[in-house]
């Protein structure tokens, strides 16, 4: 079984309009809600190619029933743990000229609801697989990804960890199959600025080296990498398309490629890691099956 965790979900409350005037009152053009979160959006896009999940994480409030009933709606196996007190957050995104995001803080996570977690985690085993994806709330100590690897570590566990900064670095003692940085949170990692495909690479060799054992690159409309844990370098192009949405690319990218990975084909699955993060750009919400698979015949890898 595949199992996502998602520390801070929410409402997704998206907004176009042609144009946004700061100080005004502004209408909008249309609205949308989507149910998301990096775990959820992981587990949704897994769903679309035919992979089931079960998604745990911590919901508040009317907002987490709410998130609850998308979800399953969604045919998503759910698996929260309801908080006393609180709200789940609501994201607000405005699309007009530019994109803007005015993100909520979310509910806060005490000590019981945290353990009440790690006992459904503690239910893991060998081949499993567990994708810890994005931030965490201030409310939950900066270790608590390292807690889990920690508590993890005896059995037989593919860990994935989509996480910038000080969060994935933590985790790389613990040698993770997968970490997903794309270029701009590698070079804040070794604060650099990376700019050539060569400083991705050489880059993505330094955080193998700290433990990861496969470093995956996304470059926007350069493409991707991957860097295997035998040592292959498997690069892999953009795909073509007209960009509508970044919400969501990252994660798609990621549920691809675990799914493809399931195959034993690491050329495969960054394509297919490929396919479905272009797919999510170029909608209006997450990526789906038929587009992933038209996308998918673009892509070579080399």
């Amino acid at each position: 079984m595949i199992y996502t965790v998602t520390f801070n979900p929410a409402i997704d409350y998206v907004v176009q309009m042609q144009e946004l005037a700061l100080g005004s009152v502004n209408r909008s053009d249309s609205e949308k809600i989507f149910y998301g979160g990096k775990g959820i959006n992981v587990s949704v896009v897994l769903a679309e190619l035919g992979v089931r999940s079960k998604a745990l994480g911590f919901t508040a409030g009317f907002t987490g029933e709410a998130i609850e009933q998308g979800v399953e709606a969604m045919g998503i196996d759910a698996d929260f743990v309801r908080l006393k007190s609180g709200n789940s957050r609501i994201n607000v995104k405005i699309r007009a000229a530019e994109e803007t995001e005015i993100n909520g803080q979310g509910p806060h996570i005490d000590d019981e609801a945290l353990e009440e977690l790690f006992k459904k985690l503690n239910k893991l085993r060998d081949g499993d697989t567990l994708i810890l994806a994005g931030s965490i709330p201030n409310s939950l100590p900066s270790n608590v990804y390292e807690r889990i690897l920690e508590m993890l570590s005896d059995r037989d566990i593919r860990t994935v960890v989509d996480a910038a900064g000080e969060l994935l670095l933590n985790v790389l003692k613990y040698k993770p199959f997968l970490i997903k940085p794309n270029d701009h949170e590698l070079g804040e990692i070794f604060g650099v600025n990376i700019s050539t495909y060569d400083g991705v690479v050489e880059y993505a060799v330094k955080l193998q080296a700290m433990g990861a054992r496969n470093v995956l690159v996304s470059m926007a409309g350069s493409g991707a990498i991957l860097l295997s844990e035998n040592g292959r370098l498997i690069k892999c192009g953009a795909c073509m398309g007209t960009v509508k949405n970044s919400v969501g690319a990252g994660d798609s990218m990621l549920a691809g490629f675990v799914a493809g990975s399931a195959e034993n084909d690491l050329d495969y699955a960054l394509k297919l890691g490929t396919a479905c993060g272009g797919a999510t750009a170029f909608s209006e919400g997450l990526a789906k099956k038929e587009l992933i698979y038209e996308l998918l015949k673009q892509l070579k890898t080399i």
